[in-house]
């Protein structure tokens, strides 16, 4: 998708989080040459807290957004939990772990 909608300004950001499972424990270096196994492409930035006092205010902020709310609430409950944000910097919807990027791509047309 990054690649596929970069000529429409969709930018793809991801953030590691070793908070589920002990998933991410690499430097910052190893996750992001792990990434590049899966052809990542998209920006990969430095390991992050999404959860508890340590959460990052970006992660904060999504979380406290109308939309930006969970089922359960507004904790990220695992790894590959996706936002989207339209150009005007709205969270306007969330998806679970589970959800295939597909289903975001799906959505995309409705904000671009």
């Amino acid at each position: 998708m990054h690649v596929k909608y970069a000529d429409k300004d969709l930018h793809i950001l991801g953030f590691p989080c070793n908070q589920f499972g002990g998933q991410e424990p690499g430097t910052d270096a190893e996750i992001k040459e792990f990434a590049k196994g899966f052809d990542a492409k998209f920006d990969l930035f430095s390991k992050i807290e999404v959860n508890g006092e340590g959460a990052h205010p970006l992660w904060k902020w999504m979380k406290a957004q109308p939309k930006g709310k969970g089922l359960l609430g507004n904790s990220i409950k695992w790894n590959f939990t996706k936002f989207l944000i339209n150009k005007e910097g709205q969270v306007v919807k969330r998806y679970g772990p589970n959800d295939d990027p597909s289903t975001v791509e799906k959505d995309l047309s409705k904000f671009m």
